[in-house]
């Protein structure tokens, strides 16, 4: 009897040990690995600095060190891979060692415009779609000739370099026209989505006083006709220095203008002028480009300031050798002209890709829109937020049953924090065999610190490394760097990069920019992401620190929370916060139920077990509380620190930053934060 039971744990055991251990080789096995590496951009690239001869093939990882141990040979010989129109200049990298202060390519006189329309011919360089179905297509011809008239409009509005102009439009054809004519003078592009408030555009556009102005009438988001003119009107009178407002009909082909002052349709102001050849203004590499907007959650946004060269070449190269866009892909992101994705969607007309633009609701009329659109366009690159993911998950809405996703190589996703399940929705639902790239940086370097290649394999949960030329590390609250698999700390770059913020406007002697990323770590960018390293020379961002939790001085990832909340089928969302509470911190956690579904004690027990299970105990949450819904910026990030405020009686400094400020309204005076 004593054999016989022997033999039964013996055997219990092993079928144990063998499902951990498959178990085990499942997460370690990746879930897409590259069929051509050798036929990337990146390869050519690789071959092109001469690294391919140095025996070890096309490792990613190796090539990274060298890219960052050779800066300025790197960036040297992207420009001249990439084929950048300009001047390159003598010097490369001047104060390599002062961040800030470093300058790449001090002599280089460049045009970011000169370089996107550096294609020609009638293939389609943009095809646009509205929330009505209605679409246009633009060829490269069309689109010089389109810049060509907008040169012309603001040339007479009197537009030099230098210049300011600002746009409050949607995702459309125009905003691009504008923006490459805006550019191509030497004047500074700065944009903000049309859902923007009255005060909202006001505490952005009124810090960086723009000679013009150009708005839609109005848009369609969720069926629904929203008129901008009142809006614009009120903005106009409190815009110092504007000159001329241009209003580009989209809701009607003839808005009224009768009461405004110095405004005139697009139309109107092109019906008598023919295309010519675009002039380009040849700037410095720094001379200012953009001007982009933080999120404004913690008060006036910060105007930070992008220049031509940095980047053209960071976007240079994420399309072409992290990404692997060609001439002739077709190159979608969902995304608002708020959102710095859209100034990173633009830049793929260098590469001589078609953009596929779509504006509205991505779930009106269903989940279907979005790829309704690009399937019939042969879309190559997808690029969406990882909650638009999670949204398609939560809605059951599977692409791959539904749709030809045949010519889909990349899906990219950026936002938030790409959790583990949702990389296996996107394998099971919408593509098998695809590059999915889990991408971040920000609006603070208008591209990536991180991010996917074509040429390295794909783990759950992971993005694959950081960008070429990017000496990103991770520290601990010391300096110190944390070897990989060994816990979570800061991002930081260790080394200077062209696309660095030239500095903030209206920051004249420097001090917010250095405040923003230089203060806490000395000569070194700061970047403000909670991120681990794993086995896999991979990167998981767990959030921002500045997000963080930290009960009993344990720092955690609010992102390590929502993964297992959010794999419960009666949640949509979750939101976690930190409360001061009795001398230490506790964690608060709200979620937001499906229809139908109830809070019950049941509901809270599952909840704190599977965050115990599946995270750890000091990640469960104290208190739980259902809410009806989640404050979230207008690109769709959720904003803790919102939260933390209103649940600590504080004010919330700039409601205008949020899509839905109403919903903080459901945080005050919950009883059981008492």
């Amino acid at each position: 009897m004593v054999l016989v039971y022997s033999l039964y744990i013996r055997v219990k055991f092993q079928k144990r040990y063998m499902t951990l251990k498959a178990k085990n080789m499942t997460q370690n096995s990746p879930l897409w690995t590259p069929r051509h590496p050798e036929k990337t951009d990146l390869a050519s690239f690789i071959q092109f600095c001469g690294q391919d001869k140095l025996g070890y093939g096309l490792d990613y990882a190796k090539f990274h060190d060298w890219s960052i141990e050779n800066i300025e040979d790197f960036w040297s010989k992207l420009w001249d891979f990439c084929e950048v129109i300009g001047d390159k200049g003598d010097v490369i990298l001047q104060n390599g060692d002062q961040m800030p202060g470093a300058q790449f390519f001090p002599g280089a006189q460049i045009n970011y415009t000169e370089n996107m329309l550096r294609h020609d011919g009638d293939a389609p360089a943009m095809i646009f779609r509205d929330e009505h179905g209605r679409e246009r297509i633009l060829s490269f011809d069309d689109v010089y000739a389109q810049v060509s008239l907008w040169q012309q409009i603001l040339i007479t509005a009197g537009v030099q370099k230098g210049d300011r102009v600002a746009a409050c439009m949607p995702n459309m054809p125009e905003t691009i026209l504008a923006c490459f004519a805006t550019a191509s003078l030497g004047a500074i592009w700065s944009s903000a989505s049309p859902d923007f408030g009255t005060q909202g555009l006001l505490d952005r556009f009124g810090q960086i006083e723009p000679k013009v102005l150009i708005s839609v009438d109005g848009y369609f988001y969720g069926g629904k006709e929203i008129d901008c003119l009142a809006k614009i009107k009120d903005v106009q009178a409190k815009l110092e220095n504007l000159g001329q407002t241009i209003i580009v009909p989209f809701l009607n082909d003839t808005p009224d203008l009768s009461e405004f002052e110095n405004t005139q349709t697009v139309s109107n102001l092109t019906e008598n002028l023919q295309p010519q050849d675009v002039r380009y203004e040849h700037v410095d590499f720094n001379h200012p480009l953009f001007i982009m907007f933080s999120s404004g959650t913690t008060g006036i946004p910060k105007c930070i300031v992008h220049g031509h060269g940095g980047t053209l070449l960071q976007h240079l190269k994420e399309h072409r050798l992290q990404c692997d866009i060609k001439n002739g892909d077709r190159v979608f992101y969902f995304t608002t002209c708020g959102w710095m994705m859209w100034n990173w969607l633009i830049s793929g007309i260098g590469s001589g890709a078609c953009l596929l633009l779509f504006d509205g609701n991505p779930f009106h009329p269903d989940g279907n829109v979005l790829w309704d659109f690009t399937g019939k366009h042969d879309c190559t690159l997808f690029g969406t937020a990882a909650k638009y993911i999670d949204a398609l998950k939560a809605n059951d809405v599977h692409p791959k049953d539904t749709h030809d996703l045949s010519t889909l190589r990349t899906i990219t996703s950026t936002g938030s924090p790409l959790v583990h399940e949702s990389f296996d929705f996107v394998y099971n639902h919408i593509k098998q065999d695809v590059h999915l790239a889990s991408i971040s940086g920000g609006t603070d370097i208008v591209s990536c610190f991180v991010l996917g290649n074509p040429i390295s394999p794909v783990y759950r949960g992971e993005i694959q490394g950081a960008g070429l030329g990017l000496a990103v590390n991770v520290f601990d609250d010391n300096g110190k760097p944390i070897p990989a698999g060994a816990g979570s700390g800061e991002l930081v770059c260790t080394k200077p990069f062209p696309c660095m913020p030239v500095c903030f406007w209206n920051d004249e002697d420097g001090a917010r920019y250095r405040k923003a990323y230089f203060e806490r770590f000395e000569n070194i960018w700061h970047h403000g992401d909670w991120i681990e390293r794993t086995t896999h020379d991979g990167l998981i961002i767990h959030g921002r620190s500045d997000a963080t939790l930290n009960p009993g001085g344990v720092r955690i990832g609010t992102a390590e929370i929502y993964r297992q909340v959010e794999q419960i089928p009666q949640i949509l969302e979750s939101i976690a916060v930190g409360q001061d509470h009795e001398g230490d911190v506790r964690v608060i956690l709200f979620v937001r139920l499906k229809d139908g579904a109830a809070f019950t004690e049941e509901l809270q027990k599952e909840i704190k077990t599977k965050i115990r299970t599946g995270a750890s105990p000091r990640h469960v949450p104290a208190v739980i509380c259902p809410v009806t819904d989640i404050p979230r910026t207008k690109s769709g990030k959720i904003v803790e620190l919102a939260v933390k405020d209103i649940i600590h009686g504080r004010p919330v400094k700039n409601v205008e930053a949020l899509a839905n400020p109403e919903a903080l309204n459901l945080y005050k005076k919950i009883k059981e934060l008492a």
